[in-house]
């Protein structure tokens, strides 16, 4: 079994192999988390910067993608006032999906989203889910509440809601 290090070894390598292989260079590590690492990127062929994420498993992986293809294909940049990362390109061999780099408000990683269905939970989780988000979230849980509404509409039903996946203008 792989370790926790080489774990970020190896997927950092492939966050360095799609870049070569799209000529791309990374700038910055962005964030990193149980679903992958995420960096913002620059190429001498595009104007601008966009972000790579590196994806740890495919399974995380292939879910994120549905679901920015879905948003790709409703042409879905924001919801509710809330930037969403726009697909640009993706490697299924090496995990990696290219997106656009949003500001705040965002809305982002839907590696733990799920697709056309509600994960099933009992009632006890869901309850310790809505009280750990509204702590999180405070007065702003109405708002965040609302955005998942809206994501839901779209059959997206995100799970991972944490500040830095919901965020708002500081």
């Amino acid at each position: 079994m792989l370790s926790c290090k080489s774990m970020d070894d190896r997927v950092i390598q492939n966050a360095l192999a799609y870049a070569s292989r799209y000529q791309l260079r990374p700038t910055a590590r962005l964030g990193f988390g149980i679903h992958g690492i995420v960096f913002s990127v620059v190429g001498n062929l595009k104007e601008g910067a966009t972000v790579i994420k590196a994806h740890h498993a495919a399974e995380p992986f292939h879910r994120e993608l549905a679901i920015y293809a879905r948003l790709k294909e409703a042409k879905i940049r924001k919801v509710l006032g809330f930037n969403v990362p726009h697909l640009i390109n993706h490697d299924a061999d090496l995990h990696v999906i290219e997106m656009s780099l949003v500001a705040r408000p965002f809305v982002l990683d839907f590696a733990g989203a799920y697709l056309d269905a509600p994960p099933v939970f009992d009632e006890e989780a869901w309850e310790r889910w809505e009280t750990d988000n509204r702590e999180r979230f405070g007065e702003r849980w109405p708002q965040v509440q609302a955005v998942l509404a809206a994501l839901e509409e779209m059959d997206i039903h995100m799970i991972d809601v944490l500040p830095g996946n919901i965020a708002f203008i500081v």
